[in-house]
């Protein structure tokens, strides 16, 4: 605990999930947050499940990719805290289609938004930071895509890879003024076992789409050398350690958190050595928000499996 103390952030994109978690544990270890979301209820609801239990935050809606929108967030955050220490960015939109269907504008909005909103949100926050006086730390939350092709993945790996290359080159430009850019990657994650990929895990009539991109969960499962999938919680650790003090050294760097995925020998398959269903895994984890665990998780009829 206090890991942060006296520490502000802004966390851009802060749902129940990934970005509510971070929001949570940066607030848990002693930082003042402002959570902002283009979702208004979605920053109201992380902000009330802080407040619930005696953290400091506050809700402001807005796109982080809209330069008046962010501004608006950094000079409220200014405004009742009097300085901004920390910074993370969880915006952008994800379009998936084979490479010679994908259309302009899909492609246009995936790969602007996260690059673009990378660009604002560095801008106007390492402005007050500077003007702080305290350094600071951004940090912005990739994928494995940054760093593999994916098939039907195009806009989505050129955006995240773009972001890469973008935090290593304005660690560059910041290092001078004490302002820390590093990243955070992970893989698919495991609360998309109750939400995008519900019916795989618990309808027993599904089948896999024969779409040429598409692979099962239990085909991610059998490449993960820790056999399980990242929670929100391991990116909030992750998120904590580089916004505080102890990463002091550390800048344009990123941190894989992906179970091993990244590093493994690519013709080496962990499911061969040790099987394990990913039903069975399902079954075994319980869904969490915000980190906090919410029970088992449950059938398509609300039962728990």
């Amino acid at each position: 605990m206090d890991r942060l103390k006296d520490k502000v952030a802004i966390v851009f994109g802060a749902g129940p999930n990934i970005g509510g978690t971070i929001a949570h544990f940066m607030a848990r270890e002693g930082a003042r947050v402002c959570v902002t979301d283009v979702s208004e209820s979605a920053a109201n609801d992380t902000v009330n499940f802080l407040r619930e239990r005696g953290l400091e935050a506050f809700a402001m809606q807005g796109n982080a990719r809209v330069d008046a929108d962010v501004k608006r967030a950094v000079d409220e955050t200014m405004a009742r805290y009097g300085r901004l220490d920390i910074s993370v960015n969880m915006a952008g939109r994800v379009h998936w289609s084979h490479v010679l269907d994908m259309k302009h504008d899909d492609w246009d909005d995936s790969v602007a938004s996260f690059a673009t909103a990378a660009l604002i949100t560095t801008q106007h926050c390492a402005r007050a930071m500077i003007k702080s006086g305290n350094g600071g730390s951004m940090i912005h939350i990739l994928s494995t895509a940054a760093h593999f092709g994916e098939a039907d993945g195009a806009a989505y790996c050129s955006a995240k890879a773009g972001l890469l290359s973008f935090v290593r080159s304005s660690a560059l430009d910041l290092a001078h003024l004490g302002i820390r850019v590093n990243s955070v990657t992970p893989c698919s994650m495991e609360h998309q076992l109750w939400t995008t990929m519900r019916d795989e895990m618990f309808n027993p009539e599904w089948k896999i789409p024969t779409s040429k991109g598409f692979y099962s969960r239990q085909e991610y499962l059998d490449q993960m050398p820790l056999r399980r999938f990242p929670r929100a919680s391991d990116l909030a650790w992750a998120t904590v350690f580089l916004a505080s003090d102890e990463s002091a050294c550390m800048t344009g760097s990123d941190m894989a958190v992906d179970g091993g995925l990244r590093h493994k020998y690519p013709t080496w398959s962990p499911g061969r050595h040790y099987p394990l269903d990913v039903k069975d895994y399902a079954r075994s984890i319980e869904w969490t928000k915000y980190g906090e665990p919410q029970g088992p998780l449950t059938d398509l009829m609300g039962k728990p499996v």
